[in-house]
């Protein structure tokens, strides 16, 4: 019995995608569930199962091909190819014994196989014996001093093109320190790569940069900016930080606040939670708040729904389920869809300001950036302070400038001062 596996219905709007890779070969044993081939959409990635328990019989649609929803990708296959047990020598242990006599001991197993294979498997030597071929002496046949030793070793340095300049020749931390004046090796990916790469970009990366650029031509983009005290969300954090664990199993996040604060400012300037359809304006009602989530294949922002219904530890919870979805490459079309505001944290990778750009259909951003200890001027002093600044981008069709500044100037007190969130004002 065989069965074939297609490309499954990949979401609204989707009708096609590409296979990312296999991962499962042919002739491989496969379970049913089993993920055997990823594809890839506009917007995520997704592993298709095995229908059944069985090998995979044929590949279809190799790597890299462009496949529409229901096209075959390969075959499954439970009584084509018959498995037989063949008991071979499986490896070669090497062991040394105390007068370096290297002795080889045999062990044989039983392995699967497809068919009756005409040769046997090769032996595989595991174990092997290996001697650090590393000299740490000079030609003087003196060893290192534990300084010099730990530049070579770093550094990967060959001694035979040192010259030392110590006594009777010997090498001298000062002779490593001198090689960094000559001139540096070319990197190692222009080694492997050449002087330069090729490659296609991924369909996810398509997709980003298209919509980015749509975001630059169709909305009249504007940034303000404004920055923030972290002093009392630091400390609150601090002092609540281990109760909030053991209450809630999640760790208190600077996130949460911001969501909150987010989502006051927004109840008080529809505008900015809004989005134009042709001639009209549509005012959101509600809250899903898209957050931007880095992973090795690009930028995904998943949304966090119903925002203005969640607890501290709610929002804290449902973002690392999400992040984690997406990082692990399982997240799906639904959590994609449906954002009303996005909060874009470049904070994390160092950033000091910067002026995100609009997720389309929405009318606003947030970028978060990095704490920084700056001075500032408190009651008439110069104290230090962990300050974040803040951008937020706006399309200027639909929002002004005093709502523009007046929304983020509520969404800083919000977070100077944490408990106006708690008592709603």
């Amino acid at each position: 019995m065989s069965e074939k596996i297609f490309v499954p219905v990949l979401g609204e709007s989707i009708t096609e995608a590409t296979v990312a890779k296999w991962l499962k070969k042919e002739g491989d044993t496969v379970e049913a569930d089993e993920a055997i081939v990823e594809l890839e959409t506009d917007k995520v990635n997704l592993e298709v199962p095995s229908p059944i328990d069985g090998v995979l019989f044929e590949i279809n649609s190799k790597d890299g091909a462009t496949v529409e929803v229901g096209a075959l990708l390969g075959t499954i296959s439970q009584n084509e190819i018959q498995l037989s047990e063949k008991k071979v020598i499986t490896k070669i242990e090497a062991k040394t014994t105390e007068n370096n006599v290297v002795n080889l001991e045999i062990k044989k197993g039983t392995t699967r196989v497809f068919e009756e294979p005409e040769e046997e498997e090769p032996l595989i030597l595991i174990n092997e014996v290996k001697k650090d071929k590393t000299d740490y002496s000079n030609k003087n046949n003196e060893i290192l001093s534990p300084s010099v030793r730990k530049i070579v070793v770093e550094n990967k340095i060959d001694l035979e093109k040192v010259r030392g300049s110590g006594k009777e020749g010997r090498i001298l931390k000062g002779d490593l320190i001198s090689m960094m004046g000559e001139n540096p090796k070319p990197s190692e990916r222009k080694i492997k790569y050449g002087q330069e790469e090729r490659i296609k970009m991924s369909r996810l990366r398509q997709t980003i940069a298209k919509r980015l650029k749509q975001a630059q031509e169709n909305a009249a983009l504007l940034t303000t900016f404004n920055e923030v005290d972290m002093t009392s969300i630091m400390e609150i954090r601090k002092e609540n930080q281990e109760d909030f664990q053991s209450r809630y199993n999640i760790k208190l996040g600077f996130m949460s606040f911001f969501v909150k604060a987010c989502v006051a400012a927004l109840k008080t300037f529809p505008s900015v939670n809004a989005e134009i359809d042709g001639d009209e304006i549509i005012y959101k009602n509600y809250y899903n708040i898209s957050f931007a989530v880095g992973t090795e294949k690009g930028l995904v922002v998943p949304v966090l729904r119903d925002a203005d219904q969640l607890s501290f530890a709610d929002i804290e919870k449902n973002i690392k389920t999400i992040s984690e979805k997406a990082r692990d490459g399982k997240i799906t079309i639904e959590d994609l869809q449906g954002g009303t505001f996005t909060i874009s944290n470049g904070g994390v990778y160092g950033s000091m300001l910067s002026t995100p750009i609009l997720n389309l259909p929405q009318s606003g951003v947030l970028g978060m950036h990095n704490i920084v200890e700056r001075p500032m001027v408190v009651d008439g002093e110069i104290k230090i302070r962990p300050i974040m600044y803040l951008a937020l981008s706006y399309d200027h069709r639909i929002i002004d400038g005093k709502e523009s500044v007046s929304f983020l100037k509520m969404v800083k007190e919000n977070l100077e001062d944490p408990r106006r969130l708690f008592l709603n004002i």
